[in-house]
């Protein structure tokens, strides 16, 4: 079992370069660096489609920066557990308010990781249009708040129509402004932060529907 363990693990590694060599062909930048911090910690946040959304938001910025990922708890199990943490993934136990991950998330931004968080939790689509629409969390929001880093939101589309060979787009924008919401309790303002980073990210993904 160690064997297939290690197959295992070795083919989603294949397949994870195969994939990131194709979405790298087919990302087109609208608006770029730019507007990403080139040195220090933030948190990265976009609209949520597709369980495939990490690849266009951070293939552009890898291997300059280093990328952490939230991955739901389930993800763990050995031998997925040592891949998902070689990618830079670290567990969240959705449908809590997981205070482990929001911590491990505001220490790897403090140091100076990007931490890529989607703000919806769970994709728009997953087979079938869900019943109803994704709320944002406020997470995103509490751990560049916590962490006094930037808050830099992106737009992404394509990626639910990947079978129609859509190009995989994403825009990304300025720290959203926190300026006024620093220094005043974080549970107070996180509400508030959420509702203009969710603004600024509908408007970068409308964008690049125009």
């Amino acid at each position: 079992s160690t064997r297939a363990s290690s197959a295992s693990t070795s083919g989603a590694w294949s397949r994870m370069n195969t994939d990131a060599s194709r979405v790298r062909r087919r990302v087109v930048l609208a608006q770029a660096r730019e507007h990403v911090p080139a040195e220090g910690g933030y948190v990265l946040a976009g609209n949520h489609n597709s369980s495939f959304d990490p690849w266009p938001i951070g293939l552009p910025l890898w291997p300059r920066r280093s990328l952490r990922f939230m991955g739901k708890s389930e993800l763990f199990w050995t031998p997925m557990k040592q891949f998902a943490y070689s990618v830079g993934a670290f567990p969240v136990r959705r449908g809590e308010r997981d205070t482990v991950a929001i911590q491990t998330a505001v220490d790897l931004c403090r140091v100076g990781h990007v931490v890529v968080m989607f703000p919806e939790g769970t994709r728009r689509v997953k087979g079938l249009r869900k019943k109803w629409e994704a709320r944002a969390h406020t997470g995103a929001a509490r751990i560049a708040l916590e962490a006094g880093v930037p808050l830099v939101p992106a737009g992404i589309v394509g990626t639910d129509q990947l079978a129609r060979l859509a190009k995989l787009r994403v825009r990304y924008g300025p720290p959203v402004d926190l300026d006024d919401l620093r220094g005043r309790d974080v549970a107070e303002v996180a509400q508030e932060a959420t509702d203009r980073l969710m603004a600024r990210i509908f408007e970068l993904e409308s964008s690049l529907l125009e």
